[in-house]
């Protein structure tokens, strides 16, 4: 017999799909802010998988894969139920925004406070309200500011269901990563719960092939839980996820006008020659050299650097 499942005071029946707005704040207008919460549940049972973009109102990428999944109708499961928050952080994404109206990071706020600052409240409905509820989270997110990421996930390696299950989800690159108090990934671990966070891409921009790479690992994580109908195409990986281990950022050793050499997710050699930081009168020109050979997994275009502003973040070693 199918548990029952109760969200925002609303039963989610066996069968069923639902359109839930959860609407807990309003704009200086008095205009009610919705955020939709779509749930597509299974008539027999299975695992309850979060899908969630647009923590960082900013990052439209996670909101496009996610956008992506329900438009195709992956988020219909033959077991199961699926629920898909687009966007989590609406206020962000309405403003352009990476926080909310009151400042604050939305995932630095989690577990959140009933009665705390507006982003810790939001916080606090999506952890007792939908959280409680759900076995497995993938949360797809992107390069913040002007810095460019290779498609990867951010696992801890001591967590051993989530990490096995980065390994099916494929990404380019698998990286360990410890939690970070206040986020939605360290409230998830606490709660016992198996979570994915997918790193694509930079904020403000769409990126055609790193949500194609986050759409197909998500496809891939639900047909290994055996939530897909066969009329849903599954693409098989070329080759195992890149491990990273340790990595580090290389910073800018001067200020001026920052031109990469290389792009994301490119190997390269100790001592190779990957930018050049320049002054706008023409007497400056410094190489940035690699300090060691390792992947590049992140890159700052931002076409002007302060000194010790990061630059490059380079894999120390990969497998």
């Amino acid at each position: 017999m199918l548990k029952e499942l109760k969200i925002f005071d609303t039963i989610i029946e066996p069968g069923k799909s639902y359109r839930l707005n959860f609407n807990m704040a309003k704009l200086y207008t008095s205009t009610s802010i919705e955020v939709p919460v779509i749930i597509n549940r299974s008539k027999k049972a299975g695992p309850v998988v979060l899908v969630t973009g647009g923590i960082h109102g900013d990052e439209i990428n996670g909101i496009e894969v996610v956008r992506q999944l329900i438009s195709k109708k992956i988020n219909k499961p033959v077991i199961g139920t699926i629920i898909a928050i687009p966007v989590l952080n609406v206020f962000g994404f309405l403003s352009g925004k990476r926080e909310f109206p009151d400042g604050r990071d939305l995932n630095r706020v989690f577990p959140g406070t009933k009665s705390g600052a507006l982003a810790s409240r939001f916080a606090y409905q999506v952890s007792s309200e939908i959280l409680p509820h759900v076995d497995i989270i993938l949360d797809f997110h992107t390069g913040g500011a002007q810095r460019f990421n290779a498609p990867h996930l951010r696992v801890s390696q001591l967590e051993v269901n989530s990490w096995n299950l980065a390994k099916v989800f494929n990404a380019p690159f698998l990286m360990h990563g410890n939690n970070i108090k206040k986020t939605f990934r360290a409230t998830c671990s606490d709660l016992g719960k198996t979570y994915l966070l997918f790193e694509g891409g930079m904020s403000n921009r769409s990126d055609k092939e790193v949500v194609a790479t986050a759409v197909n690992g998500a496809i891939r994580v639900l047909e290994h839980l055996k939530m897909l109908g066969p009329d849903i195409p599954v693409e098989l990986p070329k080759e195992d996820s890149i491990i990273v281990t340790d990595s580090m950022w290389i910073r800018a050793k001067y200020s001026g006008l920052l031109h990469p050499k290389v792009t994301t997710g490119k190997r390269v050699e100790k001592d190779e020659f990957i930018a050049i930081i320049t002054d706008p009168y023409g007497e400056l020109r410094y190489k940035v050299k690699s300090p060691h050979t390792g992947y590049i997994i992140n890159v700052n275009h931002s076409p002007l650097v302060y000194q010790g502003d990061a630059i490059f973040h380079i894999s120390k070693h990969g497998e």
